[in-house]
């Protein structure tokens, strides 16, 4: 157990932290994700941090040196909401935004980028970064007053917001590329291949695509959906447009 740091120092480390307004990796599965795909983590508080390390070293032995250096007892339920199942939280260095931007409008792209309007739910965003994590897409744009860095969000997508690109955009400052909007009046979305550096535009299941964002589009396309089933979750909607296009190549799976 490493105890070099007074409770004293770790509390004031971890809400100074805080106040800087580093992103919270809530649990070990969101720590695990965020180191293996290099974010630079401050501090990592765990209630049993033998108990973590072990639990890195079955699940993801890649970063159980990075857990153990960084892990530093402390209780969690003073300092959360919530204190995970896994018993571990941590803060991270949210990454610049210049350096997303440049990434997002780079070209050519090798995957598409997720433009979502106005979300609502931030549990979904999470979920559509998750995805698009998993898929390889370039990244995950919203418009609206949502933060797509939140720590519900972050929560839901697991720490994956450190393996793609995640920010908030607007209209004038959409990433290149052609826009294929889902709507229910589009072409069928199995008569159409979806390009690398298409974006895959989705509106909330309540409203859809704005009429703005609608009219910019170059392509409306609809998901197949049975007669009088309203809409499809934003997630799944999500993940039905990225398997259409693709996802990684075979033999690119990595650890889980």
């Amino acid at each position: 157990m490493r105890d070099e740091w007074s409770s004293e120092e770790v509390l004031r480390q971890w809400r100074e932290g805080v106040g800087q307004g580093l992103v919270l990796l809530d649990g070990f599965h969101a720590l695990k994700h965020a180191l293996r795909f290099g974010a630079e983590v401050r501090i990592v508080l765990a209630e049993d941090p033998a108990a973590v390390r072990a639990l890195a070293a079955e699940l993801a032995p890649d970063v159980e040196p990075d857990v153990a250096r960084l892990a530093r007892p402390a209780r969690l339920a003073g300092l959360l909401p919530r204190v995970h199942p896994t018993g571990v939280a941590a803060l991270a260095v949210r990454p610049g935004r210049a350096a997303g931007l440049a990434a997002l409008g780079s070209l050519p792209r090798p995957a598409p980028v997720v433009v979502l309007d106005n979300p609502r739910n931030l549990g979904n965003v999470g979920a559509v970064v998750r995805l698009a994590a998993g898929f390889g897409a370039t990244g995950v744009v919203t418009r609206g007053d949502l933060d797509p860095w939140h720590p519900n969000v972050v929560r839901a997508g697991a720490g994956l917001h450190y393996a793609t690109t995640v920010e908030r955009i607007t209209l004038e400052t959409l990433p290149p590329g052609p826009l294929y909007a889902l709507d229910p009046e589009g072409e069928d979305i199995r008569a159409l291949t979806l390009p690398d550096d298409a974006l895959l535009a989705f509106g909330s299941e309540r409203h859809g695509i704005s009429p703005e964002l609608r009219d910019r589009a170059d392509h409306l396309v609809s998901l197949p959906m049975r007669p009088q089933v309203s809409s499809y979750n934003l997630a799944t909607s999500v993940a039905m447009a990225l398997f259409h296009w693709g996802g990684p190549a075979a033999g690119q799976e990595g650890p889980a």
